[in-house]
C-alpha cells in the first residue's frame, strides 16, 4: 500500500544576471510544483494518477522514489516512511519510468539480473526470476539480445520485468504507455490486470497517465490532480456522478479546470485526451 499526505515541493524559478533588486528577487523566486497532494493506493488495486500539464504527477512520483526531497508531507510504502527509512520503503517498490533506463550494451537478461543484484538478490535467484518473468511477459526470445535497438514495446517489457525482479508488493509506473503501439499497450494492460489479482500477487499498482481511455479501461480508482493539489478521488463511475457527466473526459476537465473550461474556445483543452504530457517538474 502506498500512502501520500500533505505533499509539497517548490523549485527555484531561476533568474537573470545583474545587480538590481529585481534580479535578486528573481533569483530568490520559487515555483510551487506541488502544493498539497494526498492519496492512498491499496493493495490489489490499480490506482490512476491523472492530471493535466504541470499538475504535479511526475514530481510526486519522483519524491515517492526518493529522487527529490519534499518540502513537506509524508510518503509511506507498506508503512515504511520514504524519508526516514528509504531503503526499506524503496525495496518494496518496483519503479517504471517513461525513460525506461535500460543499459543498451547489456542483454535483456543481464539488465534484469543486474537490477536484481542491486536489490540484494543472489545471482542464482535473479537469474531464475528473469526466466519466470520472461515467461510471464512472453519475452523469452529477447533474453539474450542486447537492448540496443529494441522497439518501444520490447523496451517496455524488459523494463517492467526489471522493475519486478525482486517481486515488490508495490509497482509505480510513470506514463508507461508513451510511445507504445496498440499491441504493446494491450500487453501492458493485460499484465497489470493480472498483477493486481491474487494469482499475480495482489500488487498495489500506481499508474500515472494523461490518457483518458487508459484510466477508464484499467484503473479501479482515480486520483485527479491539478495545480499541484488533489482535487478529486474515486472510481470512474463516482467521478462521473460527482460531475453529472456521462463522458469521462468532460468529467476530468470539469474537475481539473472547472465548469467554464468545458466551453468551446476556453483555451484549456490540449487535444483529444483533454491533457498533455507534463514537463520535468509536472
Amino acid at each position: 500500500m502506498i500512502e501520500v499526505a500533505g505533499l509539497a515541493k517548490s523549485f527555484p524559478a531561476g533568474g537573470g544576471r545583474g545587480g538590481g533588486s529585481s534580479d535578486a528577487n528573481r533569483r530568490n523566486a520559487r515555483v510551487q510544483a506541488v502544493v498539497d497532494i494526498g492519496f492512498s493506493a491499496p493493495n490489489g488495486t490499480i490506482t490512476g494518477l491523472l492530471g493535466p500539464n504541470g499538475a504535479g504527477k511526475t514530481t510526486t512520483l519522483r519524491m515517492l522514489a526518493g529522487l527529490i526531497e519534499p518540502d513537506a508531507g509524508r510518503l509511506a510504502v507498506d508503512g515504511f516512511d520514504v524519508r526516514r527509512t528509504p531503503r526499506a520503503a524503496l525495496a518494496r517498490m518496483g519503479m517504471l519510468s517513461d525513460a525506461r533506463g535500460l543499459y543498451p550494451r547489456l542483454t535483456a537478461r543481464e539488465n534484469i539480473a543486474y537490477y536484481g543484484a542491486l536489490q540484494g538478490m543472489r545471482r542464482e535467484a535473479a537469474e531464475a526470476r528473469a526466466e519466470a518473468l520472461a515467461d510471464m511477459f512472453e519475452m523469452r526470445p529477447l533474453l539474450e539480445r542486447r537492448t540496443e535497438g529494441f522497439s518501444q514495446g520490447e523496451r517496455m517489457k524488459t523494463a517492467l520485468a526489471r522493475a519486478l525482479v525482486h517481486d515488490p508488493a508495490n509497482i509505480v509506473l510513470d506514463e508507461p504507455t508513451n510511445g507504445l503501439d496498440v499491441l504493446a499497450t494491450r500487453a501492458l494492460r493485460d499484465s497489470l490486470r493480472w498483477l493486481r489479482t491474487p494469482e499475480g500477487g495482489s500488487k498495489c499498482i500506481l499508474f500515472s497517465t494523461h490518457i483518458m481511455q487508459e484510466v477508464e479501461r484499467l484503473c479501479d480508482s482515480v486520483v485527479v490532480v491539478a495545480r499541484g493539489r488533489t482535487v478529486a478521488r474515486g472510481t470512474v463511475a463516482e467521478l462521473l456522478a460527482q460531475t453529472g457527466q456521462t463522458d469521462f473526459e468532460e468529467a476530468f476537465v470539469r474537475l481539473a479546470f472547472g465548469p467554464a473550461s468545458t466551453r468551446i474556445g476556453s483555451g484549456h483543452e490540449s487535444g483529444p485526451t483533454g491533457a498533455a504530457a507534463e514537463p520535468a517538474h509536472g
